[in-house]
């Protein structure tokens, strides 16, 4: 059994960023009527509020590392990791 050397772009394609949520720092009170930016944000529907003002819940496995709800969240509590 031997090790497999893989190029840069290979690596890039296997390992993807997913967000992680900084509730301290989420606020869905700070966003439009507590409708989360991240959730509108996201054209794979990873992020989830049950109502306005409920902190965001996120399907890792629907993401597609895109980064678009990192930059559209205000409080900056939404990170690529």
């Amino acid at each position: 059994m031997g090790f497999k050397l893989y190029s840069q772009q290979v690596l890039k394609m296997l390992i993807r960023h997913v967000p992680t949520i900084d509730f301290n720092r989420c606020n869905p009170g700070n966003c439009d009527k507590g409708i989360c930016a991240a959730a509108g944000a996201c054209p794979h529907r990873v992020f989830m509020q049950e109502k306005p003002y409920d902190f965001p819940m996120h399907y890792v496995a629907r993401c597609q590392g895109c980064g678009l709800c990192s930059s559209a969240c205000p409080l900056e509590a939404i990170r690529m990791v």
